[in-house]
């Protein structure tokens, strides 16, 4: 347990130093921004000068505190470690280490931004933690209306995105943020599945009611269990088909490896869905 929440940590604090790197050396010195907390934070520092960094910060605690009890207590605790390292290393590199641009071509930024973010974000997920801001909104929201995470999450990008237009005075300026987030997203897909955002996921076990019971007790009630017959022996066989989240993904593997170590799983794209599957 020790040696999971020391591997946590170490994923939590990479994680945050790239992100910050992204914001400080790429986005913000050229009026470029991204989708969540960081996102609001640069366009709130263009507007009051206040640094990036303790906007995050501030930004980020009132939403925690609020999502404390949604989020589970190990999860929570995690988030707030890494709010507070990246907000950290966002101020160390653009106040007290005065990190410039590295860049001020408007399309390298861009894309570096938006690849670096997307690799810090990647490597806090795969710390079983979150950013903060936009995902615990997006999370009470889903919570108490009949809305996905993932479109309020869109629709929290979107509305960063518009206002910078007011912000920076400057259309084009958000195409290339809305680009910028683009590869982000892509970014933290390929960091942890090296795929869109949903998978479709076929597990065979002997242990397919042991698994069953894991899966809905930690992923959810979606799934069907298809019965078949091995194609060489003729030998009864049974397969769970489900469709996760890119996040959960890796929780899903922690799962089968924990029930049933001589499962067999195929993760394959799920390009299109239509319906709710049940």
């Amino acid at each position: 347990m020790f040696i999971k929440e020391l591997k946590n940590l170490l994923f939590l604090t990479i994680g945050s130093l790239i992100l910050a790197v992204g914001v400080c050396q790429f986005l913000l010195p050229n009026q470029i921004t991204t989708g969540g907390t960081p996102g609001a934070a640069i366009l709130i520092h263009y507007f009051t000068g206040l640094s990036t960094g303790s906007l995050m910060l501030m930004i980020n605690l009132p939403l925690l505190i609020l999502g404390f009890k949604q989020l589970g207590r190990s999860f929570a605790f995690r988030t707030i470690f890494t709010i507070f390292i990246s907000s950290f290393f966002v101020d160390l590199f653009a106040v007290y280490l005065n990190f410039g641009a590295l860049t001020d071509e408007t399309l390298l930024a861009s894309i570096f931004g938006g690849v670096l973010i997307g690799l810090g974000v990647g490597l806090i997920f795969q710390g079983n933690s979150s950013a903060g801001g936009s995902t615990i909104i997006a999370r009470m929201i889903a919570a108490r209306t009949e809305l996905k995470t993932g479109q309020v999450l869109l629709g929290l990008d979107f509305l960063i995105i518009v206002s910078s237009i007011y912000v920076f005075k400057d259309v084009e300026k958000a195409m290339w943020s809305l680009m910028s987030i683009y590869v982000t997203s892509r970014c933290v897909d390929m960091i942890l599945t090296r795929g869109p955002s949903k998978k479709v996921v076929h597990i065979v076990s002997d242990k397919i009611d042991e698994l069953s019971s894991a899966i809905v007790g930690s992923l959810g009630k979606d799934g069907t269990i298809i019965s078949g017959v091995a194609l060489h022996e003729n030998d009864p066989k049974t397969m769970i088909f489900i469709v996760v989240e890119v996040k959960k993904l890796r929780l899903l593997r922690e799962i089968i490896k924990s029930h049933d170590s001589k499962a067999f799983m195929i993760v394959m794209e799920a390009s299109e869905m239509l319906g709710r599957g049940n």
